[in-house]
């Protein structure tokens, strides 16, 4: 179990920061990232610790909340960030939204793509294990991910 504690330790930030970059609310994604610890352990207790698998996870269970209520979540307070200064929160709260924004107008492989890349410190090789493809497949996929989430924000934004 001290394995496990230390694997949830080490991946459990970056598990919820991809699941916020895909819902866009922090609640939900904590909600989501408890759950897929729960459903890793279930599963996948006496299985050697993979970080793949467990964004896998991740991703299915975010899939399976979307379907089970499909509506969006609008951006949470929560994730404003922890800035001292309230001009600088909100200015944080405001590049997120856009961010957030222009992610949402990306397709679910895209925005899950890129959501993989920044959140998860996982490899191509692991993102394209995932994905089912080669990792080639994916460094384009990213880079044309990249391009089309330039051309929805703003240039101050990026």
């Amino acid at each position: 179990m001290d394995t496990f504690r230390k694997f949830y330790t080490d991946n459990g930030a970056r598990l919820l920061g991809y699941l916020l970059r895909k819902s866009g609310n922090y609640h939900l994604a904590a909600d989501l990232a408890q759950e897929t610890f729960a459903r890793y352990l279930e599963r996948y207790r006496n299985r050697e610790l993979s970080v793949a698998l467990l964004f896998t996870i991740g991703r299915n269970v975010f899939y399976d909340h979307i379907r089970r209520h499909r509506e969006g979540v609008p951006l949470d307070e929560t994730n404003a960030g922890l800035a001292d200064d309230q001009e600088q929160r909100y200015i944080v709260k405001e590049d997120m939204q856009r961010v957030l924004d222009a992610m949402g107008q990306l397709d679910d492989d895209d925005r899950d793509i890129l959501s993989l890349v920044v959140s998860s410190g996982l490899t191509y090789r692991d993102i394209a294990a995932i994905k089912g493809c080669s990792e080639a497949n994916i460094k384009v996929r990213v880079h044309r991910a990249r391009q089309k989430l330039r051309q929805l924000l703003p240039a101050e934004s990026l």
